[in-house]
């Protein structure tokens, strides 16, 4: 459904995309094909894709190429803890969709099918690429669903604080909410051409966890929750030299994430004194630790809530061993696994999980995600 109240917006400038590098092609190609004997030899199809990149600039990939390609990406990101499960990775190929209600509905299908149940499978939309010199299709969102932040008349805030910058580009367009503090934000659209256009998600597409505390009543009364599918809309795929600005991408949180991050930092949510203060902690010195003890209870209530509601969620620590199950498996398959220690290491009890005693080497492995205009990683959300 528009905006009521939408109002257009002149087009923003486009990054230039480059004409794809036809040793970039080969070497994808190569491995692609490799790993994959059912599709056949791979030197016919290079003879074909070298002649589209010379007379076009770019090529088109086949669904498979698609769809390995896209899975190879995610086992190349470096700050992504999750890629154990990189082969499962469900890829819709949306690359014949041209309007921007062709985007939003298909956006609509990737959250409510990929949510369905509260099993959040991990998934990526794929549309349509972007050609050297032209414009193309993105969302101005960072993500599919992020719940906005309203400045108050006394200096303050309601909502997320990460999200007032946006939410009043948002209302500069016509948008308005409700001012609550969990008002999900509309999808900006953006097709080559014309004005973006904005989008309330509807309530189907978006599957969310009120929170409680296996303990603690009085954690219901706090009145939070979150959303449970972190689907990031803003990073750029690149496949064999092909560039795919719009392919949102989702796998399934990580509790420290929603509770270490969004709820914990002092330019988000800032829940850390509230809930010190309703556990009745000594807040007058950092030597209480009362902040490390108010963060567990916080990350306990949020892996709770979402058990609780059979929806899918993993611990940090489950998530640092399957990390390191992944490292095994891709040694013994013959492959670098680059890692940013920043980011693999979870920002809750960091050394008592695996992954911390450990170095890592960070490499620009291709195929991969990259950011755009504003970005994060796809399975570090926050």
């Amino acid at each position: 459904m528009i905006v009521p109240g939408y109002r257009d917006h002149p087009a923003e400038p486009w990054d230039p995309i480059a004409p794809a590098d036809p040793g970039e092609a080969e070497d994808f190609l190569r491995r692609c094909y490799l790993e994959n004997p059912r599709l056949g030899p791979v030197e016919p199809r290079l003879a074909i894709v070298r002649a589209q990149i010379a007379a076009t600039g770019s090529y088109v990939h086949t669904t498979d190429e698609l769809t390995h390609g896209a899975r190879m990406a995610w086992r190349n990101s470096s700050r992504c803890i999750g890629r154990l499960y990189w082969r499962s990775l469900r890829v819709f190929d949306r690359r014949r969709a041209r309007t921007a209600d062709d985007i939003f509905h298909l956006v609509v299908h990737h959250l409510e099918t990929t949510a369905a149940g509260g099993r959040i499978r991990p998934t990526i939309s794929i549309f349509p690429p972007a050609q050297p010199g032209r414009a193309h299709a993105r969302v101005w969102n960072e993500q599919l669903i992020r719940y906005a932040g309203y400045r108050t008349e006394d200096g303050g805030h309601v909502g997320d604080p990460g999200q007032i910058a946006f939410t009043d580009r948002m209302r500069g367009l016509g948008w308005q909410g409700k001012g609550e503090a969990f008002d999900v934000l509309p999808l900006a659209v953006e097709v080559p051409g014309e004005p973006v256009r904005l989008y309330e998600l509807p309530e189907r597409a978006i599957l969310e966890v009120p929170l409680a505390h296996p303990e603690f009543g009085w954690f219901a009364e706090l009145g939070l929750r979150w959303h449970a599918v972190p689907a990031i809309a803003n990073l750029r795929l690149s496949i064999g030299g092909v560039q795919y600005p719009l392919a949102p991408f989702n796998g399934w949180y990580m509790g420290t994430e929603i509770a270490a991050r969004n709820f914990a930092d002092t330019d988000r949510y800032d829940l850390l004194p509230l809930v010190a203060a309703r556990m009745g902690l000594d807040t007058s010195q950092e030597s209480t630790l009362w902040r490390d003890r108010a963060m567990v209870e916080l990350n306990r209530a949020v892996l709770w809530s979402f058990e609780r509601d059979g929806v899918t969620i993993t611990d940090h620590h489950t998530e640092s061993r399957r990390f390191i199950a992944h490292l095994r498996n891709e040694e013994k398959a013959g492959r670098p696994v680059p890692a940013d220690w920043t980011w693999i290491v979870p920002p809750l009890s960091g050394s008592a999980t695996p992954v911390f005693h450990r170095y890592y080497e960070e490499m620009d492995l291709r195929p991969n995600f990259y950011p755009g205009e504003e970005a994060h990683c796809p399975m570090r959300s926050h």
